[in-house]
């Protein structure tokens, strides 16, 4: 079960591990380096709105682990430590959730650790995992976790390049949005970006020239392009320009080998998966720079995210994603089993089954402190109903 600091706050930890336990999960996964948001929580004790501190870390962090970029601890760290507590329990296991790459906070304090794209401007919300500082923040958090708490494992989100359109606090735009405008704006053209694709012989300035132009041309259009038409040009960019193709494949081994840095670092015992992406349905994740077989390979466990409408979706993201894994490592899935995604009964209960007849057995539900009394009991029927 995922869940957030700030909902088990406000509960008897015993008594969260317990009603885990009697829907026949086994593990809680806490958020323990997270992001800004507005979450609306149907079962709050102390409120039905939550905004947490931006870019907050929910563990205490060791401070000489750190360089250039360095944890922000939470404000609930003054009086309770809830992954700790969570560690102390016999009842349940604990996983941490770290979100690596993906910290506003982070970024309006280190610009020049952020992505730049063609234009020169900095998306702060996204430090780019070719900085070194980067990729030493990234790697110091997961070690820091895991030696300093018993957690069986780690669960790490945005480990590569974010795309242009990821929910920033109240993004806005008078101009239609696209795959390809979208795509093109969120492409990363620092200066470590430059370097590393130049070494990889590969034209990045002669590219980020093109793309400024192109995305100068389209803005200064007067029209806009159908949703069909903008698949149909980014596909077309990706397969016909070989520059283009060459960077975007060069991305992926930039977070490949991040990921493997991780693996390397972190105590053997503590199990590291990757979360790979925000797009949907999985097999987008290539943009952002997560090879998924390439992950899987470098972590071992790639934990899916199947947030999909229906069952048949569902079915149809675990086909590809095995597809893409060709049997390496091992494969976890998350649902969220509500609005807008799984939102009956039979819903949840069929996907579960359809993941468990795949041969995904390690199933987790997003998220404990969003989901109404109704959602949670789904979960324990679809579980029951399947034999766990």
């Amino acid at each position: 079960m995922y869940a957030y600091a700030w909902d088990l706050a406000e509960r008897d930890l015993g008594a969260v591990a317990d009603e885990v336990r009697g829907l026949g999960l086994d593990t809680i996964t806490l958020a323990t380096s997270y992001h800004a948001g507005k979450f609306l929580r149907p079962r709050g004790k102390t409120g039905k709105v939550y905004f947490p501190e931006d870019g907050t870390a929910y563990y205490r962090p060791d401070p000489s682990r750190y360089a250039a970029l360095k944890p922000v601890e939470n404000s609930l760290l003054a009086t309770r430590d809830i992954l700790a507590e969570l560690c102390a329990l016999d009842s349940v296991a604990t996983n941490a959730w770290l979100v690596l790459t993906h910290n506003s906070r982070l970024g309006m304090l280190h610009p020049e650790s952020c992505v730049r794209n063609a234009f020169g401007d900095r998306l702060i919300y996204n430090l780019c995992p070719s900085a070194p500082e980067v990729r030493a923040y990234a790697v110091a958090l997961c070690t820091d976790v895991t030696e300093n708490y018993p957690v069986v494992g780690i669960s790490l989100e945005t480990p590569g390049f974010l795309p242009s359109v990821h929910g920033y606090h109240h993004e806005f735009a008078l101009v239609r949005q696209n795959r390809w405008l979208d795509n093109n704006m969120g492409l990363c053209f620092c200066d470590h970006c430059l370097k590393g694709a130049r070494a990889a012989g590969i034209d990045a300035e002669g590219l980020r020239t093109q793309v400024a132009a192109d995305v100068t041309s389209c803005l200064d259009g007067d029209f806009d392009m159908p949703d069909d038409m903008a698949e149909a040009f980014w596909l077309a960019d990706t397969r016909t320009d070989g520059e283009m193709a060459a960077f975007l494949a060069w991305r992926c081994d930039v977070v490949t080998t991040l990921v493997a840095e991780i693996r390397a670092a972190v105590r053997d015992d503590a199990r590291v998966a990757i979360i790979p992406s925000v797009a949907r349905p999985s097999g987008g994740a290539w943009y952002e720079g997560s090879d998924l077989k390439a992950l899987t390979q470098a972590a071992g466990i790639l934990e899916a995210c199947f947030y999909e409408g229906s069952v048949d979706r569902v079915k149809a993201d675990a086909w590809d994603v095995q597809r893409r894994l060709r049997g390496v490592g091992s494969l976890r899935g998350i649902l969220r089993p509500g609005f807008p995604d799984l939102q009956t009964a039979g819903d949840v209960a069929g996907a579960v089954n359809a993941l468990r007849a795949a041969g995904i057995e390690d199933i987790a539900f997003y998220n404990y402190g969003h989901l109404r009394q109704r959602s949670i009991d789904w979960i324990g029927a679809a579980m029951r109903q399947s034999g766990s």
